[in-house]
């Protein structure tokens, strides 16, 4: 019976660590962590204005909101993991282009 109970509880362990593995998302994660950082170190220096900053947090808004759906079913599907990686890719883009466009927030008197 001891040995039941032991096969048991590594057959959970096993279903709820490929559970875990089906809707984490650490790659997007860190991802999206260092965009933050880039928009943040650009409003730090003056190279985003308060209205690239808005608009660049939209966009990471929209990017949560899509990882929170492809976590919905308990399954992130390649597919969902694709989007999520174009989304990305766009909003890098972005940051890059507004953080270089010459555009500068107004200095404090």
């Amino acid at each position: 019976m001891h040995i039941r109970t032991v096969l048991a509880a590594a057959a959970l362990c096993g279903l709820s660590y490929s559970a875990l593995a089906q809707t984490a998302t650490p790659g997007v994660d860190q991802r999206q962590a260092e965009q933050q950082a880039r928009i943040q170190q650009g409003v730090a220096s003056g190279q985003l204005t308060a209205r690239e900053k808005r608009r660049l947090q939209g966009e990471q808004r929209a990017i949560a909101r899509a990882k929170a759906h492809a976590k919905a079913d308990g399954t992130v599907t390649a597919q969902e993991r694709a989007r999520l990686q174009h989304m990305q890719d766009h909003a890098s883009r972005d940051i890059y282009r507004q953080k270089h466009d010459r555009q500068r927030a107004p200095s404090a008197p």
